[in-house]
């Protein structure tokens, strides 16, 4: 059964390899040459359609009509160059001069005699390649003349000098260029390239118009979602983009009335919640101190504070740091505010930080989040090391998916037990506390503020022995 099930195997990997084959080089080649914006690919979907359009249309004039008239042009000057050579080599040389007046007059050709010449063949570059002119020229002379040629193109810019090798001589025969170029090649090609730039920059514009309005959407989108007022986004360009537009300004209408619906009712169970307690720790204090009850009145005062400690986190939770807006604000100066308020409560915490680190945040939830992450530490170990610094970023960004230079990073190292590998995504959840004496929102609370700013919070082994946390926040 072994050899059996160790076949099935194989099988399988072998269909699995079937059905999920590797890219192939060409398909990468061509995604990495896609652009990856809308502006990009959207040009790409308009402008494609046109252009092979465009080349179809210039490949039927190349084919068909510039072919045909070309052949015309060159036949009806190369009958003109066969006829006037039989009329040279029929007349008496000295009665030449009529040839060659008569044919400057009613051909537009230019004629010279030199006797006793030979024609110099001298192989020369085709000064038009790209159109059929010389070849057509060439071979309608052949086919005519039929006696030894050569064409020059190069030397006159207005003028075909062809030369053939009659008996006792060189005839040169001076053709102008416009009887065997069409000014219609011109239009043609003007027209293909004006029109495809016209409608690319029409299509371009037209396009960034549209792409513009859904960046701003984007931008007010990813604004609102770390926790900043970006007020009501002005719906403009298509249509979709402004129904999109409009419906975000509803979704942020209706999640400020309900942040302010739960905060006010938030404020109400505070108050609820810390009259009682209020009252408790009075009534513990006015009790009289008999010898008897002091070990069961210090109990009572403890749990009355862990109870008001409990609910300040829990509502602390609930509320998320979400009504402050994010201003500028140093990262190092919160780093060392919140290591001065650990070392008051018997912390030792090392600080390795530059002079100033300036970003854009919530100063008092960062805060928060710092404190959290120190505290945390401070329950579980005696030594603390806090290291602040910018770190390049890698890939898209942070779980938004924005766009960020660099990170800025702060990593909390202490030398306590530290928390197994498999147990440090659970220590996130709310409520869960390795500690008798924490209520486990701490961490919590600082990833979903970390969260919030566009950044996030990972736990790993630390070189100390313990734990390390590491915070990054977009700069």
């Amino acid at each position: 059964m072994g050899p059996a099930l160790q076949r099935g195997e194989a099988a399988g990997a072998e269909d699995s390899g079937r059905l999920a084959p590797p890219a192939r080089p060409l398909s990468r080649a061509l995604r990495a040459l896609l652009p990856r914006g809308l502006l990009g690919r959207s040009v790409l979907i308009i402008l494609i359609p046109m252009l092979v359009l465009q080349a179809v249309a210039l490949q039927l004039f190349y084919g068909g009509h510039l072919d045909v008239i070309s052949r015309r042009l060159a036949g009806g000057v190369a009958g003109d160059v066969a006829m006037l050579v039989e009329l040279v080599r029929r007349e008496d040389p000295a009665n030449r001069a009529w040839i060659f007046r008569e044919s400057a007059w009613r051909l537009d050709l230019t004629l010279a005699y030199e006797e006793g010449a030979r024609i110099q063949f001298v192989a020369r570059p085709a000064s038009l390649p790209l159109l059929p002119l010389e070849e057509d020229l060439n071979t309608a002379l052949w086919e005519r003349v039929r006696m030894p040629f050569d064409t020059d193109w190069q030397s006159d810019p207005r003028s075909v000098i062809i030369r053939v090798q009659l008996p006792d001589g060189v005839l040169h025969v001076e053709a102008p260029r416009k009887r065997l170029f069409t000014a219609t090649l011109y239009l043609f090609v003007i027209w293909l390239v004006g029109s495809a730039l016209l409608l690319s920059l029409i299509a371009i514009l037209f396009m960034k118009n549209q792409v513009r309005a859904i960046r701003r959407l984007a931008d007010a989108a990813e604004a609102f979602g770390l926790g900043r007022d970006v007020g009501q986004i002005k719906p403009e360009g298509a249509s979709e983009v402004r129904q999109a537009a409009a419906a975000f300004n509803r979704m942020q209408e209706r999640i400020r009335r309900f942040v302010g619906q739960r905060t006010e009712m938030l404020a109400g169970i505070s108050h609820d919640l810390r009259t009682p307690l209020t009252r408790m720790r009075l009534a513990l204090a006015m009790l009289p101190r008999e010898p008897a009850m002091e070990e069961d009145l210090a109990a009572l005062t403890q749990d009355v504070e862990e109870m008001e400690r409990m609910t300040a986190a829990y509502l602390a939770f609930a509320r998320g740091e979400g009504t402050e807006q994010a201003r500028p604000a140093d990262l190092v100066d919160l780093v060392h505010d919140v290591a001065a308020k650990a070392r008051r409560a018997g912390a030792v915490v090392e600080v390795t930080a530059p002079e100033r680190l300036a970003m854009r945040l919530r100063p008092d939830a960062v805060r928060r989040c710092l404190g959290n992450l120190v505290d945390n530490a401070r329950r579980h170990a005696g030594r603390i090391a806090v290291t602040v610094g910018t770190v390049p970023r890698n890939g898209a960004g942070g779980p938004g998916g924005e766009q960020k230079s660099a990170w800025a990073e702060v990593t909390v190292d202490d030398d306590g037990p530290g928390i197994p590998q498999a147990e440090r995504e659970e220590a996130f959840r709310p409520f869960h506390s390795g500690s008798p004496n924490g209520t486990g929102l701490g961490l919590a609370i600082a990833r979903d503020i970390a969260r919030a700013h566009g950044g996030e919070i990972a736990l790993e082994e630390s070189p100390l022995g313990g734990l390390r946390a590491r915070l990054r926040l977009p700069v």
